[in-house]
């Protein structure tokens, strides 16, 4: 079978996103970190809303790239389909994912169906795809590059600085005379799969060459991202068919809202271990004043003092916080594996040979019910309240 792949002459980079409703802090990272390795597409689960194409479009996305049908109930196989799809569409040289369990899944279905390199918790990524990760639970950090033309990074949360976000008045707005740039306005475009045949993209079909069609912006010279004028993605549909096996999607469940941020997220986490003895309420305190999640060690899982979905570690979840509070934990290796890049560490322990406190930028030998309360009080009296 021969595939043919067409590209815009600027290299491509691909982000795949797992939802529509709203960009997460995760997402504009990955949008962020495309924007410095060529011209940015974006793949999406389903036909984006007009809110969703303006959040793009103030990251300088180039297009959108959704199924014609919807995401469908099949679990992982419709994003890995649409995804390849829409790389072999632009002859992206790296695609970018979030560093969740699913997306992982995703990222080594395409590894596969691409030939290419995967590497996963990428904390850093440069313009020659030399990717940055800390492996060994954390005890070491690696620079690699995929020896295959195209790269598959997951990228930790937290690891990309993102920009001070412009006013929202100033999102969307049209300098007077330009009707090529109102909202509202994203071509669609739909690709039917022919075997044998992957969707190619021509340039003249983005006005670049069309007669009467705008000019072809050079990199960094169109309308800076978030700014007046700054133009909607063009949005690309793809019908697929992937007869692939996979397991059905049969109900989902919202999780409780906290009013928190999501732990893998969370520029701030406040975690508990065995040392809490099961009451968790200081470190809910801690973690709202500072807008913080709340996190666990896999002891206090275990003993049922908070729901699994709080665990960080070798066995739960990998976090990568500006701040971590570690209170009443010992840091075992396992514990550690899931939080040691954070950025700064703080240890609350009573236990002053503690393992936590060799990797601590600050450790407080002391009973975590006093110490805490006393950080609240503080941090209150700093803003006032």
């Amino acid at each position: 079978m021969t595939t043919t792949t067409t590209t815009t002459g600027e290299a491509a980079a691909l982000v795949v996103l797992a939802g529509t409703d709203r960009l997460r802090r995760a997402d504009r990272e990955l949008l962020v970190l495309a924007g410095t390795l060529g011209q940015t597409h974006v793949v999406v689960p389903a036909a984006p809303g007009d809110a969703l194409l303006d959040a793009l479009a103030a990251h300088a996305v180039h297009t959108v790239h959704a199924p014609e049908g919807g995401p469908g109930d099949r679990l992982s196989t419709p994003a890995v389909a649409l995804a390849e799809a829409a790389a072999r569409a632009t002859g992206a040289r790296v695609l970018l994912l979030a560093g969740t369990p699913e997306a992982k899944d995703v990222a080594a279905r395409l590894g596969v169906r691409l030939e290419a390199g995967v590497v996963t918790d990428v904390v850093a990524l440069d313009a020659d795809l030399v990717a940055t990760k800390s492996v060994l639970a954390g005890g070491w950090t690696t620079r690699c590059r995929a020896t295959s033309p195209v790269l598959i990074a997951t990228v930790r949360p937290n690891s990309v600085e993102l920009p001070a976000e412009p006013p929202a008045e100033n999102l969307g707005e049209v300098p007077a005379g330009n009707p090529a740039k109102v909202p509202g306005e994203a071509p669609v475009e739909n690709l039917a799969e022919v075997p044998g045949e992957v969707p190619g993209e021509d340039p003249a079909e983005d006005g670049a060459d069309a007669p009467g069609g705008p000019p072809a912006a050079a990199p960094g010279t169109g309308p800076a991202a978030g700014q007046p004028g700054a133009r909607r993605p063009r949005v690309r549909t793809h019908a697929l068919e992937d007869t692939v096996p996979a397991a059905r999607v049969v109900g989902r469940t919202e999780l409780p809202v906290s009013g928190r941020p999501a732990l893998g997220e969370a520029r701030v986490v406040v975690a508990g271990g065995r040392g809490t003895g099961g009451d968790f309420g200081p470190l809910e305190e801690l973690a709202d004043a500072l807008g913080g999640a709340v996190g666990a060690s896999r002891a206090a899982v275990d003993a049922g003092w908070i729901g699994p979905e709080a665990q960080v570690g070798q066995t739960g979840r990998t976090v990568s916080p500006q701040l971590y509070v570690s209170c009443g934990i010992s840091g075992a290796v396992q514990q550690r594996a899931g939080m040691q890049t954070a950025r700064t560490i703080v240890a609350v322990n009573k236990d002053e040979q503690a393992p936590v406190f060799e990797i601590a930028d600050l450790g407080i030998v002391g009973d975590l019910r006093t110490v805490l309360p006393q950080a609240v009080e503080h941090l209150r009296r700093l803003r006032g309240e």
